[in-house]
């Protein structure tokens, strides 16, 4: 079976905590991902909370790149979630791991979408009265 899409989930240990404190930054960084894996950016949103750490979404044509980050212990959580075949999100991560100077990480893939071999169904329509 072929998977719709692939999900990395990335924790980002030893980070800059001025990076991650930063939203021009993170969002820069996570910008920069997008487009290292290739993926049609739609929009970016991105919110720093009080005292510290800043959350944001990236939202692409073939999913999402989500983030939150922790600067008081220069860690990261991040979410890199694309469809179709086109996107590379193995280069996203190696592109945000590098933005936020992460010492060691862990990534988890999912694979999403692993529908069984059926043929699709056709829409119903209605049906043409009979002339």
């Amino acid at each position: 079976m072929k998977p719709l899409g692939q999900h990395l989930i990335l924790e980002l240990y030893g980070c800059d905590a001025a990076v991650l404190s930063s939203v021009p930054a993170v969002q820069e960084a996570m910008i920069a991902g997008a487009r290292a894996a290739d993926a049609s950016i739609i929009d970016s949103i991105f919110h720093h909370f009080e005292p510290y750490g800043v959350s944001g979404v990236v939202v692409i044509a073939e999913s999402h790149f989500a983030i939150h980050t922790w600067p008081e212990h220069e860690f990261a959580s991040v979410d890199l979630f694309t469809c179709g075949d086109r996107t590379r999100p193995w280069e996203a991560f190696k592109t945000v791991k590098r933005l936020f100077k992460a010492t060691h990480f862990s990534v988890m893939k999912l694979e999403r979408g692993l529908l069984p071999g059926k043929p699709r169904r056709k829409p119903r329509g209605r049906a043409k009265a009979a002339a």
